[in-house]
Order: C-alpha cells, then sequence, then structure tokens
C-alpha cells in the first residue's frame, strides 16, 4: 500500500463526496495503480478529465502511481489552451456530433432540433454506445459515470442537470459556440432534411395541411415531412431561448 495526495478541481468535483470537494486529501491506494483507475476509483470519468499534474508535471493516464506523489486533476479549461501541456486530452474531433445513452431521448431531440447530429438508440446497451462513439468519433453524452469510465470513450461528457431544456444549455455551454442549423435535421431518425415540392408530398398530407401550408422538407433518411406548422413558432422561440441562456455564461 502506498500513500499519495489528491486535489480535484471545477467542475470533477461533481463526482466526488461532499468532504472530499475542493480540498486536497491524502488517499492510500493499492501499490503502483495507473493514475487513470485511481482517478475513475474516486468516482472521476476519464473523458471529463483535460489535465492530470504528478508533483508539478503533465503525466499521461498511464501514469504509474508512487508513494507520496501528489496528484492535481482539472477538467477542461474555458479560459487556458493546455494542450500543448496536456498528456491526457485525445486529438480534437474534426465535427462535433454526438450520440446520446438511451437515458436522454429528450435531449437527443433537442439537439437534433437545433441541428446538430445526434445518434439515438433507444434499445442499445452501454458497450454499443461506447462502441459507436469510438468507431464513428462520438462525443457521448450521459448521466452514467460507469458508461463514460469504459476505455474505448475518448470524448465524452456527464450531463449534470435533469429537465431537456436546462440539458440542451448545459450542452451549448460546454461544447459551444457550435454550427447551429435549427429544423434541419429529422427529429425521428436524425436524418438531413431536405426541401422538396408540394406536390411530391400531396399524397401524405391531411386536408387542412393541404389546403394551409405549401413549403416542405422531408427527410432524406425515412421520408417524415416537416412544415412550419402551428407549433413552429413554440419550437423556435425554446430555441432562441436557449442559445440566449447558454450565451450567458456563470460569471
Amino acid at each position: 500500500m502506498i500513500e499519495v495526495t489528491v486535489r480535484v478541481y471545477g467542475s470533477l468535483n461533481d463526482f466526488l463526496p461532499a468532504h472530499r470537494r475542493h480540498v486536497t486529501w491524502p488517499h492510500v491506494v493499492e501499490a503502483h495503480p495507473s493514475v487513470k483507475d485511481l482517478i475513475e476509483s474516486l468516482g472521476v470519468p476519464h473523458p471529463e478529465i483535460d489535465l492530470i499534474l504528478v508533483n508539478g508535471m503533465s503525466v499521461p493516464f498511464d501514469y504509474a502511481v508512487r508513494s507520496a506523489d501528489r496528484i492535481v486533476v482539472f477538467p477542461q479549461f474555458m479560459v487556458f489552451d493546455v494542450r500543448t501541456l496536456s498528456r491526457v486530452r485525445p486529438p480534437a474531433l474534426e465535427m462535433i456530433r454526438f450520440v446520446a445513452d438511451v437515458h436522454l431521448g429528450k435531449l437527443a431531440r433537442h439537439l437534433r432540433l437545433i441541428g446538430l447530429d445526434t445518434d439515438y438508440r433507444a434499445d442499445a446497451d452501454d458497450a454499443a454506445l461506447a462502441e459507436l462513439a469510438h468507431r464513428e468519433g462520438r462525443i457521448l453524452l450521459t448521466r452514467d459515470q460507469a458508461l463514460l469510465k469504459r476505455r474505448t470513450v475518448a470524448h465524452g461528457y456527464f450531463i449534470r442537470e435533469t429537465h431537456p431544456h436546462r440539458q440542451l444549455v448545459e450542452v451549448l455551454r460546454r461544447f459551444g459556440p457550435l454550427d447551429l442549423r435549427p429544423f434541419s435535421r429529422c427529429l425521428r431518425c436524425n436524418g438531413v432534411l431536405r426541401d422538396v415540392r408540394k406536390s411530391a408530398v400531396d399524397s401524405t398530407l391531411l386536408p387542412r395541411t393541404r389546403q394551409h401550408y405549401h413549403d416542405f422538407q422531408a427527410c432524406s433518411g425515412c421520408g417524415r415531412v416537416y412544415w412550419k406548422g402551428s407549433h413552429w413558432k413554440r419550437l423556435k422561440h425554446a430555441i432562441d431561448a436557449a442559445q440566449e441562456e447558454a450565451e450567458r455564461r456563470a460569471i
């Protein structure tokens, strides 16, 4: 057994019990675990970590912890660029795309509504979600800490909020600024929407819709048809409200 000291900063404290938040504490572990295993045993998933300092030096996840090490763990930096210092940050993704776990169906719908590529499969298990995120280079959104700790997950984020609107604001704050294109994706299957002539979808429309609306979009994936119905203004207001809240970062 060896003894080290640990300090966790910022939002990573969300994963710790109250008595360990925002303090340095002595910690006893079995001889020479990796620093990743040590930190995750405390409850902090590795995709949430941006920088680990041991005795003042940046170390990778596979660093073997030694007796008397002083371990300091940081979340993503919002002000300072630590790319040249961090040895745990994975390569940046070429584009921001998400996969939401089975408990975040409403958040997935909200993300699609604002035009963000978001995979969601209600019947997917943890292994399938982790593999999909890894294979397609997607950011895994979840409220399951154990899922984020899977080794195949390089890019992931633990959703703190429980209400779908606040979850959307949280994602916009965490990953913004993002290129948002509202009403450009299918809420059902995530496919891209294309403008179509009314004549091409006329046979699928109800009489009142056929009478009062003339501009339509269809999903390139499942074929579902969309138009600016009575609900459109409400959805547009919800989108605008989320963007405004996300821009008002806490001081």
